[in-house]
């Protein structure tokens, strides 16, 4: 599949120095922030962050704003309530190299199960983050139990 062209509208900078265990900062340095290998992975952990942790809090964060606009598309207005629970995972492939897997779980109190897993799936559609890592990484869609 051909990457996807696009009329940008607005770029992100950060930049790392250190990997893992080093830090992170954004142009505008709203993100400043310690990085440090999780103990799962080797490393001592702490109080740090890490890019699991980010790439869940940027994906989770862009998924609930298309999970918006899809609900709203349909008639349907998602109160403060709802959100997404990005779980990022990585692990060794066959090849012996890493690879991520990612599940999305839905906070949709209220709204009948089946519809809930519509609008997962009509998000899944539009979200930028979905329309990149599609083909690349597993990405699996859920309904938090209510």
């Amino acid at each position: 599949m051909a990457p996807v062209t696009i009329s940008p509208l607005y770029t992100a900078h950060a930049t790392a120095h250190g990997g893992r265990s080093g830090k992170v900062q954004s142009s505008d340095q709203v993100i400043d922030l310690p990085l440090a290998m999780p103990k799962e992975l080797g490393g001592a952990g702490g109080v740090a962050t890490n890019p699991e942790q980010l790439f869940a809090a940027g994906y989770s964060s862009c998924f609930e704003s298309a999970l918006r606009l899809v609900a709203g598309k349909a008639g349907r207005k998602l109160g403060p309530e709802v959100g997404i629970t990005a779980s990022v995972t990585i692990g060794k492939t066959p090849d012996g190299g890493f690879g991520l897997a990612v599940e999305l779980k839905g906070i949709l109190p209220g709204i009948p199960r089946d519809e809930a897993e519509k609008l997962m799936h009509a998000a899944h559609e539009v979200c930028p983050y979905s329309r990149a890592t599609r083909g690349n990484i597993d990405v699996k869609l859920s309904v938090a139990e209510q």
